[in-house]
């Protein structure tokens, strides 16, 4: 794919990868966050701690089967997911974004944390893309399986955003469509944090099929979109173009956010972050999918 069609089909992507659902758990809590939003580019306090490291708790047991009960952005044109319905980690880790925007619609994304109250995801998952509009109450819900969270106490607020681009810019933000949520409890120390890792776009290239994906997808699984996370194994970032990463995970709206996931010395880090599909708008059919590069995340706030 040349940078021509990158160009031409982003936009209408990008506006199509969040999806229009809220949870019950989500309405039962009335506390609106109203966060605070920062620009990674106007500075600031703010510093990624951690140093990319994971963090497995004690007492949280490990998995490397995302269902312990058993086997649409889909370029190659096979739905190759499973169900998310482990407790342990690193699935524990993984948690949808659910906002309300000033007019009250509400949408989920997908989130990771990767420190004690920090959550990765997109920029346009928290500020709408083609009005620039911040989302006025967001919430993080932890390990959401089944449309609840295992302990309602532990749905968190967003009190603060730093977000990488409030696409003003139009398609040439589009790499920088990154944020990090600030949440108001320290949900890592309990369900853990993945690590993330800046690794060289020929390097993720040449090793295909390494990689996991998992994401919110709202039209997966069918007898309950939205509400159970969806897993897939095997899939690979083919080429980076534009700043951004290709990739052929299987996602849909909702899934915006999610992680992409390698396994580096028994450990998983997030090496992209999925936020937008490419289709032939004649068509319909789906392209390729988009990610955001770990290396653009780490620059800018390195420059705060």
């Amino acid at each position: 794919m040349n940078n021509k069609s990158i160009a031409l089909f982003f936009t209408t992507v990008i506006t199509c990868a969040i999806a229009i659902s809220s949870s019950v758990q989500a309405q039962n809590n009335p506390k609106i966050s109203n966060p605070k939003f920062i620009q990674s580019e106007e500075g600031g306090n703010f510093k990624l701690p951690g140093k990319g490291k994971p963090f497995i708790p004690n007492d949280v047991e490990q998995s490397i089967k995302p269902n312990e009960s058993t086997s649409r952005g889909i370029p190659d044109g096979y739905d190759d997911r499973i169900l998310m319905t482990s407790n342990k980690y690193p699935w524990s880790t993984i948690g949808r974004v659910e906002g309300t925007t000033t007019d009250t619609k509400s949408y989920h994304c997908t989130g990771t944390l990767i420190y004690d109250n920090l959550v990765l995801t997109n920029s346009h998952c928290v500020i709408d893309p083609e009005t620039g509009v911040l989302t006025r109450d967001i919430k993080f819900l932890p390990n959401f399986i089944n449309g609840r969270v295992d302990n309602p106490k532990d749905i968190a607020s967003v009190e603060e955003v730093v977000y990488g681009t409030d696409f003003k810019n139009g398609n040439q933000d589009n790499a920088k469509d990154w944020a990090i949520l600030v949440l108001d409890k320290p949900l890592g120390r309990k369900y853990g944090y993945l690590g993330w890792k800046s690794i060289p776009s020929n390097v993720l290239v040449r090793n295909q099929n390494a990689f996991f994906f998992v994401g919110y997808s709202g039209d997966f699984p069918t007898f309950n979109p939205g509400m159970i996370a969806g897993f897939e194994k095997g899939c690979s970032i083919v080429a980076e173009e534009e700043g951004v990463l290709l990739h052929d995970c299987d996602t849909a709206g909702g899934s915006s956010g999610g992680p992409i996931i390698a396994t580096i010395d028994s450990q998983y880090y997030i090496v992209g972050v999925n936020n937008a599909e490419i289709k032939n708008l004649g068509t319909g059919q789906d392209i390729i999918n988009t990610a955001v590069k770990i290396s653009t995340i780490e620059e800018a706030l390195a420059d705060r």
